[in-house]
């Protein structure tokens, strides 16, 4: 099969989908790797390293495009990716079609093979592809949410842990899986008062046992969003229903009702948000202000550390890759039923069950 590596075009993207190291691996298997030139730099990788390792690094990702029967990549395609796009050509990344249907109906359109990251799901419910994503964006939100409390930053002048004598920060996180415990370890670490909220009782069970005693836990329900939302100093987004569009757990109102120079990190953005007031951010412009809260939601945050966040993205991806690229699509998915519910898109038919029915 040949194989297509682009530069990431998405605002300040700097991960790649492959590493060198994994192109030697697909051109041992027999296949051929197109690699466009700089594709790495921002990971930190040469096209010395991909052509050592057995790419053909080019210099036009519209002539990878034409030749490529599978594209991998980090980020979903922009407009200018999609018009390239061919029928039955395997495309594979971060979709997350729930929060975009432009984009659904364009890549419907282009009648290809769209297999997402965020769905491809083990029989346990995990989602392998999505998890290292979610450890670092949840251990990141921590560290941009203490960033924006600073008062150059319109935030509320808190040092998220304190002092003696002063007491620290209230975060508060919407959601218990990945990303909120991730989330909660890093905030709980740096010495802030922690609660973290869900609806699985079991998984609150299971937090309350390993959290260190500065997080506690709550079920998530209308009051306890209320009185929690209102105290917090920085609230933290972290709500995932896989494939589908996120849940709105604050409304506008609710926003209102918070602290003059709280924060919200949403990290649910890529999957339309859970807080009605959000809306998507750049790492050129993350923040913005409503009601005197700021919000950050940058949609790609795993990119701003590529080093870090593409070799633990390609840990993942990649046996899933190479199954495919041995493989084909079909019968890829038909043996492997993780891959099977990564499908979302099929030659214009929309597959995935927790993608809208109006799009079908």
């Amino acid at each position: 099969m040949i194989i297509g590596l682009v530069k990431e075009v998405l605002n300040h993207e700097y991960r790649t989908a492959l590493l060198p190291v994994h192109v030697e691996a697909l051109r041992d298997a027999g296949h051929t790797v197109l690699v466009q030139s700089g594709s790495g730099v921002g990971s930190g990788y040469t096209d010395h390293d991909y052509r050592e390792h057995g790419a053909h690094v080019m210099i036009k990702a519209a002539d990878i495009w034409h030749r490529a029967q599978m594209m991998v990549k980090v980020k979903q395609p922009v407009s200018r990716e999609i018009k390239n796009i061919r029928r039955d050509q395997i495309v594979i990344t971060y979709f997350h079609f729930a929060a975009n249907p432009p984009l659904m109906r364009a890549v419907r359109e282009r009648k290809c093979i769209a297999i997402a990251y965020e769905t491809i799901q083990l029989d346990n419910g995990s989602l392998p592809l999505l998890t290292p994503m979610s450890e670092i964006a949840g251990r990141m939100s921590v560290h941009e949410g203490a960033k924006f409390l600073e008062e150059p930053m319109k935030g509320r002048g808190i040092l998220l842990a304190g002092v003696p004598g002063v007491a620290p920060a209230k975060v508060v996180v919407l959601g218990g899986g990945v990303v909120g415990s991730n989330a909660a370890k890093m905030a709980s670490g740096l010495g802030a008062n922690v609660s973290i909220l869900d609806i699985n009782l079991e998984r609150l069970r299971y937090l309350d046992d390993v959290m260190p005693a500065n997080v506690i836990t709550l079920m998530s329900n209308a009051e306890n969003i209320r009185n929690e939302v209102c105290s917090a100093d920085l609230l933290i987004g972290a709500v995932l229903i896989p494939g589908a569009r996120t849940p709105c757990l604050v409304s506008r109102k609710l926003v209102a009702q918070m602290k003059k120079g709280a924060v919200i990190v949403d990290v649910a953005i890529d999957q339309g948000g859970c807080i009605e007031t959000s809306r998507p951010t750049t790492h050129e412009k993350p923040s913005y202000i409503v009601d005197g809260v700021v919000h950050y939601c940058v949609t790609n945050m795993p990119g701003a550390v590529a080093h870090t966040s593409s070799k633990a993205l390609t840990n993942a991806t990649f046996p899933f890759i190479l199954q495919i690229a041995n493989k084909g699509w079909d019968r890829a998915a038909m043996e492997n039923s993780a891959i099977k519910r990564g499908l979302n898109i099929v030659r214009g038919k929309v597959v995935h069950p927790n993608l809208p029915k109006s799009s079908r």
